[in-house]
């Protein structure tokens, strides 16, 4: 054995001379270990190799399985180290909140843009944006906020990836079913701009998480499925005088809004103070939904965050915008605050605005 260990040394002492890599250094060695290995199952017992190698193959084994599970596991930390670092220090130019030479050349179209220009997109950089739900609204208006050069995005969902779930939420890939939905959303966002810190929470919105969680954010989009989550967020967004972008979707027609009541908007509430029944409003799984659909309004999501943090054009505030996909149609409904809501009304007792 001590021939072998020799040799190996040699091995990696000419791979430094000659400044070889150390993965190329490792392969030599990984060869020197399977030619021991099939020495000592091919030759006979009392052959000079076997017995100059150490006598049984047992040992090499051994050695060779435990180098595999030491190789393993660093592989696996050094995986999570680099997603740590990518989620918890953002680039140098992000942390001086100025801009690269890579992006200002990635973000040249909205700098050349009078609504937008350079003040816009460093407001983008400097924006905390959180998206509640990683499904059919959050896929692409997730995609957009990034490409776009939202500094932070945070995303909270408690469902793992499926495959049902691939003809509309566009950024999860057939390798990441089973995944968690917001680690396959963050592996999209990161493919899109490397200059984003993605925030995931694997876990479900509650009353208590909301009101921590929405403090460390400057706007929230929802895009979930069921009103249960809507109105938590809602009051949540509320009470922290937030503003919330609004999208649903039912087969052909999707609808977006912006409730700002910081800005004497309504809530979400204001428009419908009670879920309707399930048969009146069937989930996707049951009535389906068009694919292009999802895109289209989590599109427009983007484009009113994009709006509100840069100060360009006319945010959706009081008013409801809908499209109709299937005779390509869409129409706006001004909305009122009520004075009774319970949420944002004048006699409001679930939450209060928190002062700006």
């Amino acid at each position: 054995m001590a021939l072998v260990v020799l040799i190996a040394a040699g091995l990696w002492g000419l791979g430094a001379v000659m400044g070889a890599p150390h993965r190329m250094r490792w392969t030599l060695i990984f060869i020197l270990w399977l030619a021991v290995v099939a020495l000592h199952l091919t030759l006979p017992a009392d052959n000079p190799l076997r017995l100059a190698t150490g006598e049984s193959h047992e040992p090499w084994l051994l050695l060779g399985g435990m180098a595999a599970l030491v190789l393993a596991y660093g592989t696996v930390l050094r995986r999570l180290r680099r997603r740590v670092e990518v989620n918890a220090a953002p680039p140098e130019a992000a942390q001086r909140g100025t801009f690269s030479e890579v992006e200002l050349e990635r973000y040249a179209r909205h700098m050349v843009l009078r609504e937008i220009g350079g003040p816009g997109q460093k407001r983008l950089k400097e924006a905390r944006v959180l998206v509640v739900g990683a499904g059919g609204l959050g896929s692409p208006a997730l995609m957009y906020l990034a490409a776009s050069g939202v500094g932070t995005l945070g995303i909270i969902d408690d469902d793992t990836v499926d495959l049902s779930n691939l003809q509309r939420q566009i950024i999860h890939s057939d390798a990441r079913i089973h995944m968690p939905k917001v680690h396959s959303a963050a592996d999209g966002i990161r493919e899109i701009n490397p200059h984003v810190r993605v925030r995931p929470y694997a876990r479900r919105l509650t009353e208590a998480l909301a009101s921590e969680l929405f403090a460390d954010y400057d706007l929230i989009l929802d895009g979930t499925d069921n009103f249960e989550t809507r109105y938590l967020a809602n009051a949540a967004a509320h009470a922290r005088g937030l503003p919330l972008v609004s999208g649903a979707l039912a087969q052909w027609e999707g609808q977006i809004s912006v409730f700002d009541t910081r800005h004497d908007t309504p809530c979400y509430e204001c428009i419908f103070p009670e879920a309707p029944d399930p048969e009146l409003a069937p989930s996707c799984a049951e009535a389906g939904v068009l694919s292009p659909l999802t895109g289209v309004i989590g599109a427009m999501m983007a484009a009113e965050a994009v709006k509100l943090i840069t100060g360009a054009g006319t945010p959706l505030r009081n008013e409801m915008l809908i499209y109709d996909a299937l005779h390509g149609e869409t129409r706006k409904f001004k909305l009122t605050r009520r004075a009774d809501c319970p949420v944002c009304g004048e006699k409001g007792e679930r939450h209060e605005p928190a002062a700006e």
